[in-house]
């Protein structure tokens, strides 16, 4: 099989016209040039040069093989720089994942919309997935990044999960609650909420935004009362304004909500919810390079 490097000498002869103007710019002795080219021709079966008493002249094979040749030549040099690339982080697209209570709107799109303007040759897919959902993903490397609520209560073996940023939580109530008609109303104590209808109620074995809800309402001597309709997810914001029941919510989720909910201010300084990374112990370089750059940004 011809080398890489025959290819090369190939090239650089015809385009030099001579084997002596060659090797100079090849920085290798004629006679070990003229070896090479030796070698290539008795592998291809045929000359490639005719050696003539003045300059060496392509041969029809050797006029048919140098297209080709430079053709090869230039594809691995494009394979090569696009394996580097992405070696470093520079090219492909990164797989990323956010639980539904981690809306893509405000810092996060900023984050993500800065990191693309400096990594021109990357894109993002971005998914919806639950936290376990996107903490197996990433355990079968189906996914690079994902972004979810603290606490998570299963790890999964090979997933790293770091915080990211903390923001407070607030009340969110339908809009015609009683607490929203209170103008008067500052701060509102979680206690005063033992009676109202929650319409997140924790999973038994999930963390999450709900998880916390619920840990808070009981560090105020209660736990809440489900609504007759319960979610989880995004869904949750329709269920509010519908009067179906209220909520705790990160701040971030008034980007996404109707214009007709209310969102309160809650008395308690603990009240706040954390955003994690999560990815695999051992990322790609790509997942390494976004994943810097969002703590970077925070």
């Amino acid at each position: 099989m011809l080398s890489t490097r025959q290819l090369r000498y190939f090239v650089e002869i015809a385009d030099c016209g001579s084997f002596s103007a060659a090797a100079e710019r090849l920085f290798i002795a004629q006679s070990a040039l003229s070896r090479q080219i030796k070698d290539m021709e008795t592998r291809l079966q045929t000359p490639l040069f005719e050696r003539t008493a003045r300059l060496p002249r392509l041969t029809a094979a050797g006029e048919a093989f140098l297209p080709r040749a430079r053709n090869l030549l230039s594809e691995l040099s494009k394979a090569s720089e696009v394996a580097t690339q992405v070696g470093n982080g520079e090219l492909g697209t990164l797989r990323l994942s956010h639980s539904s209570t981690v809306p893509m709107s405000g810092r996060l799109l900023r984050g993500i919309s800065d990191y693309l303007d400096q990594h021109v040759s990357v894109s993002v897919d971005i998914a919806k997935l639950s936290s376990e959902a996107q903490l197996e993903a990433l355990a079968d490397n189906r996914l690079d990044v994902g972004l979810l609520r603290l606490p998570v209560l299963r790890q999964r073996e090979g997933v790293q999960v770091t915080p990211l940023y903390s923001e407070r939580l607030l009340l969110a109530v339908p809009p015609h609650h009683r607490l929203a008609v209170d103008k008067s109303a500052q701060g509102i104590d979680l206690a005063q909420l033992k009676d109202e209808a929650f319409i997140s109620i924790p999973h038994p074995q999930r963390g999450g935004l709900s998880y916390l809800s619920a840990e808070l309402c009981m560090r105020h001597g209660f736990f809440p009362k489900a609504a007759r309709v319960v979610s989880r997810k995004t869904t949750q914001l329709q269920l509010i304004q519908a009067g179906f029941g209220i909520a705790l919510l990160p701040e971030s989720m008034r980007d996404i909500a109707p214009p007709d909910i209310h969102f309160l201010p809650l008395s308690d300084p603990d009240c706040h919810s954390t955003v994690a990374l999560a990815c695999g112990q051992n990322p790609t370089a790509l997942a390494e390079q976004f994943t810097h750059h969002l703590r970077r940004s925070e």
